[in-house]
C-alpha cells in the first residue's frame, strides 16, 4: 500500500508569519471610513495569502504612485531599496515595514560593503522583489546581480577586486554554493559572510525533501504558488536529490489535475508562505490520490 508522509518543516516561516500578521492588524486598525490599506507587491508570493487580504479590504499596487498622498501602504516581506522609502516620505506616506528579518539582515551587510567602496555581488534572480530592494542598498555601478555560476567570469570588474557577496534568501542551497565557487575561483579575495547563504527557513527545508527522497522517497509534491521561489526550488531539490517525481500546487484544482505515477512512497510539503490548513486539505486528497494510483 502507498504511503504519503508530511515532510518537516513546512508552512509559513517566522518571517511569513511576521508579515502575515502585520496585515491583518493594520486592516483591523481603526480608520476613517473610505480609507484603504495598500501594500506595494504581494505581501508575500502566495495567491491564498493575498486572496485573503484582498477580500478583508486590502489594496494591491505595483508602484506608491498608485497609493493616495496620506494613506497608509506595507512594504512586503520582500524588502523595498532606500528610494522606495524615500518616495514613501515624500508623499506623506504612512509605511508599516513588513520587510522579513533575515531580508533586513542581508540588506545591511550590502550597505556596509557600500560604505567601504566595495562592489557588492547578489546571488539571486534580478526580476524578483528581494533582489531589487536589495540592489538598491548600493550605489549605481557598485553592485551586480549573478543568477549562475556562468556569469561570474562576464563581471566588468579587475580579477584583484575585493567584492563582497551576498544572496537572495531564497534561492537554493545548492545554487548559493556554486556561485560562490565560481565566483572565488575568478575573484580570489571574495568576501562572504552570513548573508551570502539563504535563510535558514529556505535551507531546512532544501535539507528534509533531501533527506526524505535519499532516505527512500520516490515522488515529493511542494504546495505553494508558482511565483513563490522557495516552493519552486523545493521541487527542484527533491529531484537534484534523485526523486523519480516531483511537482508543484498551489490550488486544490492543481491538486486534482495532479498525475500521480504508482509510486510506494510519496512526500508532500509546502513553501514558506503556504498557509496550514491548505497543506491539511491538499494531503487528505493527495491520499486518496496516490492510491488509485498503484
Amino acid at each position: 500500500m502507498p504511503v504519503l508522509r508530511i515532510i518537516e518543516p513546512h508552512g509559513f516561516c517566522s518571517g511569513v508569519k511576521a508579515a502575515v500578521e502585520a496585515a491583518f492588524k493594520a486592516l483591523a486598525a481603526p480608520r476613517p471610513d473610505g480609507e484603504k490599506v495598500y501594500c506595494l507587491h504581494e505581501l508575500v508570493h502566495n495567491a491564498m495569502v493575498v486572496d485573503e487580504l484582498v477580500s478583508r479590504g486590502m489594496v494591491f499596487v505595483q508602484s506608491l504612485a498608485e497609493v493616495p498622498r496620506g494613506a497608509t501602504v506595507l512594504f512586503s516581506a520582500h524588502g523595498v531599496s532606500p528610494a522606495v522609502r524615500e518616495e514613501a516620505a515624500a508623499r506623506g506616506l504612512r509605511t508599516i515595514d513588513a520587510t522579513c528579518p533575515f531580508v533586513m539582515r542581508v540588506h545591511r551587510e550590502v550597505r556596509a560593503y557600500a560604505a567601504r567602496g566595495i562592489p557588492v555581488v547578489i546571488a539571486g534572480n534580478a526580476s524578483h522583489d528581494e533582489v531589487a530592494g536589495t540592489a538598491g542598498e548600493a550605489p549605481a555601478g557598485g553592485v551586480f546581480i549573478v543568477d549562475s555560476p556562468g556569469d561570474a567570469a562576464a563581471l566588468p570588474l579587475p580579477r584583484d577586486s575585493e567584492i563582497g557577496m551576498v544572496a537572495q534568501t531564497t534561492l537554493g542551497t545548492g545554487d548559493v554554493e556554486r556561485i560562490a565557487s565560481a565566483l572565488r575561483a575568478v575573484f580570489p579575495r571574495l568576501r562572504t559572510t552570513d548573508a551570502a547563504s539563504v535563510c535558514y527557513a529556505t535551507r531546512d527545508r532544501q535539507k528534509a525533501v533531501t533527506d526524505f527522497v535519499l532516505s527512500g522517497g520516490q515522488g515529493v509534491i511542494v504546495l505553494g504558488s508558482p511565483a513563490s521561489s522557495n516552493t519552486r526550488r523545493l521541487a527542484e531539490t527533491a529531484l537534484a536529490a534523485g526523486a523519480r517525481f516531483a511537482a508543484r500546487a498551489g490550488t486544490m484544482e492543481e491538486v486534482e489535475a495532479l498525475e500521480l505515477p504508482p509510486l510506494e512512497v510519496f512526500g508532500v510539503t509546502s513553501g514558506a508562505s503556504t498557509p496550514e490548513p491548505f497543506l491539511v486539505s491538499a494531503a487528505a486528497r493527495l491520499r486518496e490520490k496516490i492510491e488509485k494510483a498503484v
